[in-house]
């Protein structure tokens, strides 16, 4: 990737942000189909990385994506990641807590399913909405036990601050415990989400994919793009930077996604295990072996034609 385009969609780590400073409809001049056959090399190129990662063993790579609703993110996991080993792969959705995970500090569900080395972990949604969905509506928080936090006027902003710092810890000791953090912001437009909401319900293939619930979330939409703005300010930084990625256009959004990916796999400078001189000759032996082996059946075989 283009190191201006890498630079134009990362959020500056240390700077102020607004979702307003990204342009949901941009797509760098690029024409769809010019788009579509580089998504098709980076599926190639990130299947062998992949195999590389696994192999290597000592990085893990944590892919995060938050986004409104419709903004596209199980489609792009779906075409991007398409061409990864499942085995070595694993998606989590995180969605209300449970009584269980309500017992234990909002990290505690995370850090759970972080991936192990040589795996790619993918978080459709994550830890963000601790910071998302909670600041817009923090009247949730007044019931997961959080000690001091008794009623909204609890949840102020010295309780957001601290968690920005929560989620900034965390991640730098992932990252420096081998697991590379990427993050991706969808950023898709209120128009375009009211058309795809509209498509949505046209479609009775996929009317299950709405919720009068969304509805009532996309009320909240200036809410929630100061809260993306936040979490972009706050929790972008050298070691885990946030990449907000227009996403009006599917196909440039898909695109650039792969292109991201590839690009912090290939600066991990991974190799296949090489082995010492004593496992190279008890392989050579092995196939010394297997070929011996070879050439017997083809003698037996000769042999019986013979007779």
């Amino acid at each position: 990737m283009k190191k201006e385009l890498l630079k134009k969609l990362t959020a500056e780590p240390g700077k102020k942000h607004q979702v307003s400073d990204f342009d949901a409809d941009y797509t760098a001049d690029m024409k769809k189909d010019d788009a579509a056959d580089e998504l098709i090399k980076n599926i190639e190129t990130m299947s062998l990385l992949q195999d590389e990662l696994y192999a290597f063993d000592r990085y893990a790579v944590l892919i995060v994506f938050q986004a409104m609703d419709a903004a596209g993110k199980d489609g792009t996991i779906k075409h991007v990641m398409s061409g990864i080993n499942p085995q070595g792969c694993q998606v989590f959705s995180f969605k209300r807590p449970s009584s269980e995970e309500l017992d234990h500090g909002y990290l505690w569900r995370i850090q759970k399913n972080v991936p192990e080395r040589g795996r790619i972990g993918i978080f459709n949604r994550s830890h963000y909405e601790d910071v998302l969905v909670s600041r817009v509506h923090p009247e949730i928080l007044t019931g997961s036990q959080i000690p001091g936090v008794k009623s909204v006027k609890d949840v102020n902003e010295k309780f957001w601050e601290k968690r920005y710092r929560q989620i900034n810890d965390f991640e730098r000791y992932l990252t420096e415990s081998g697991t590379i953090v990427i993050k991706f912001f969808l950023n898709v437009s209120k128009d375009e989400q009211r058309k795809r909401f509209l498509k949505r319900l046209d479609d009775k293939d996929k009317n299950w994919k709405f919720s009068a619930a969304d509805l009532k979330e996309r009320e909240s939409w200036d809410k929630y793009m100061d809260a993306y703005s936040k979490m972009l300010s706050k929790t972008s930084t050298d070691y885990a930077p946030w990449y907000v990625i227009p996403a009006d256009h599917k196909w440039f959004m898909r695109y650039a996604v792969g292109q991201i990916i590839n690009h912090r796999l290939e600066e991990l400078k991974m190799s296949y295990p090489k082995l010492d001189k004593d496992a190279e000759a008890q392989l050579k032996a092995c196939k010394e072996q297997l070929l011996q082996e070879g050439g017997d059946v083809k003698a037996e075989k000769k042999a019986e034609k013979a007779e």
